[in-house]
């Protein structure tokens, strides 16, 4: 999978992606994180990015001409419409969809993802009207900038790829991937200032443990994300879980 990130400050990324599971990823081959200034596709001397908005108002907005010239160069085509199968071009906003479990899932699935950060007051609406294809969104809050949110796409989609993970299962046990909060976990010791394991866990009786992990799931998902809770389809199972913890 291959990443192209655009930014007007290359700097911010020395470092994130160096660490854990992303440069285990990077070193066996199963992504490529480019990042690129957008400054290099400006033409005059100064090489300027933004400008101020037509109309008035504060700060500043990203120019279209830089952020055309480089989508351009990194898809190989000035047509939206043209792009190859598996290349998006993304656009970090908090006017976008929310980076959820799912959306992150279906991102990880393209072969090239061409990101776009943005800063200030945002980008020229040329641009996206004309090249992206994804506005995302980590949050429903402003940051001041879109590199933050880069790291973050780049980290929920770097493990879903097949081999990031030390396990196959891994991915799929998460919080959010089937919809639930992830149950709760625990190591040695056995015992800890007075508090002890639950002792399903101890006992080696594996449908037994998963039988506690998925009420676990349950009552944590219902009571510190009821709006999650809401919308998850129980079966009989879940249901008859659900009342061992009610009565």
């Amino acid at each position: 999978m291959l990443f192209d990130i655009l930014t007007i400050f290359p700097e911010f990324f020395n470092g994130p992606f160096d660490f854990g599971i992303i440069r285990r990823a990077r070193l066996a081959g199963l992504t490529q994180i480019n990042v690129r200034d957008l400054r290099e596709w400006t033409t005059d001397k100064h090489r300027m990015v933004d400008d101020r908005p037509f109309g008035g108002g504060d700060g500043m907005v990203l120019k279209p001409d830089p952020i055309f010239a480089a989508v351009e160069s990194l898809t190989g085509t000035p047509d939206r419409a043209s792009y190859a199968d598996g290349t998006r071009v993304i656009l970090l906003t908090p006017q976008g969809r929310l980076l959820t479990q799912m959306v992150a899932s279906e991102l990880s699935a393209q072969s090239h993802l061409v990101v776009i950060c943005g800063r200030y007051e945002g980008v020229d609406e040329r641009v996206v009207d004309a090249v992206v294809t994804d506005e995302i969104s980590i949050g429903d809050y402003v940051l001041s900038g879109g590199e933050p949110a880069a790291v973050v796409l780049v980290d929920a989609l770097v493990r879903l790829l097949p081999g990031a993970l030390g396990s196959e299962t891994s991915a799929a046990n998460d919080s959010f991937s089937d919809g639930l909060l992830d149950c709760p976990h625990y190591t040695r010791p056995p015992e800890f200032r007075g508090m002890k394991v639950p002792e399903v866990l101890l006992g080696g009786n594996h449908a037994e443990i998963a039988r506690w992990r998925r009420r676990e799931s349950l009552r944590k998902t219902r009571r510190c994300r009821p709006d999650l809770f809401e919308k998850i389809e129980l079966g009989k199972d879940d249901c008859d879980l659900l009342r061992e913890f009610e009565d």
